[in-house]
């Protein structure tokens, strides 16, 4: 099993290995399901404790501690030269959030959202894929286009502190207790944590069951591993679900989705030092998808004012679908590319 891109328990035999594998997949499902009850407590706290919309703490503070592995991950990868694979996990990681996570979000809680935070970031999420789809047209993901991206990622910030700075209210107002803040910044760490490790616990035992009872490879990489990079946006939005904290979760798929494309993108390019590979099937394929997803969740939610439960439906429609012709793909049953 790889914790981290670290080899554990390479030499045990198999009956073993799976038996080690199914007591730390309990461990991460424990670990996520209480790390993602103190992260949205902690979170919710945080919005009510100063006036700030839920929709903007999920769309900043929560996003990044969400996409914190993905963050690292990328990084890592892209310090040692293997930056390739870069845009095709960063897309279909918005493809997942937005067609698997906000899917679910909208069958449970679909509702009206204020049609002024969300349309803004909305927006620029649909504008962050055309532009890198616009910008990876010749299979290459040019350095100086971190520019471009980064300018799209720095609006999205701006109009967040904005909007918090508007609307935040004073200690008096908001019956802010300092006491509770030292406890509620630890409860948010603490759950960040659990949810990071726990996904990570998650993903590499579930990979090491799943093909250690003969599962395939193939159809492991596109469920487990596919699963896996958005699992901490999953744990959050079931337990907004839970919670009813519904703007919290839509701004939270929001702002990973824009931090995913427009500042982890990026940085592997300029940390890479050199552009970054564009397959073909990201093409014609997965930044359609993508878009298309997008559109599905943002545009009539712009014009109507409220999110509608079919919308869920075609999202979670369209992540089936995505997953069966990459798989199929892979297999060489229906040729992509």
């Amino acid at each position: 099993m790889d914790f981290f891109g670290i080899t554990l328990f390479g030499s045990l035999d198999g009956g073993v290995l799976i038996a080690i594998a199914c007591v730390i997949f309990i461990v991460g499902l424990m670990l996520t399901i209480k790390g993602g009850d103190w992260f949205v407590d902690s979170a919710s706290w945080f919005a009510e404790a100063t006036g700030i919309p839920k929709f903007v703490v999920g769309a900043t503070i929560v996003s990044f501690a969400t996409t914190l592995p993905e963050m690292l991950v990328s990084v890592r990868a892209a310090m040692n030269g293997s930056a390739g694979l870069a845009i095709g996990n960063a897309v279909g990681s918005v493809t997942a959030n937005t067609t698997l996570i906000m899917g679910v979000s909208l069958v449970a809680m679909a509702g009206a959202i204020k049609r002024k935070e969300f349309s803004f970031k909305g927006g620029l999420l649909l504008l962050s894929i055309v532009t890198l789809t616009i910008l990876s047209l010749n299979k290459l993901l040019p350095v100086w286009s971190a520019f471009i991206l980064w300018a799209i990622f720095i609006v999205f910030m701006l109009s967040n502190l904005i909007e918090g700075k508007k609307t935040a209210c004073l200690e008096k107002q908001c019956g802010f207790d300092k006491k509770q803040v030292p406890s509620k910044i630890t409860f948010f760490i603490i759950g960040t944590l659990a949810i990071v490790f726990g996904a990570e616990f998650l993903v590499s035992s579930g990979k090491t069951i799943a093909l250690g009872i003969g599962i395939s490879e193939t159809i492991v990489g596109f469920t487990v591993i596919a699963l896996g990079t958005s699992l901490p946006e999953l744990v959050t939005t079931l337990t907004a679900i839970r919670k009813k904290e519904n703007s919290l979760s839509v701004g939270n798929i929001i702002g990973a989705n824009i931090i995913d494309t427009t500042l982890i993108l990026p940085l592997c390019a300029v940390i890479n030092g050199k552009p970054l590979p564009v397959d073909q099937i990201n093409l014609v394929f997965d930044f359609p998808v993508c878009i298309a997803a997008c559109a599905v969740a943002i545009i009539p939610t712009i014009i109507q004012g409220k999110f509608k439960k079919w919308q869920g439906f075609a999202l979670l429609t369209i992540y089936v679908l995505y997953l069966l012709f990459l798989v199929l793909n892979e297999i060489g049953a229906v040729p992509l590319v």
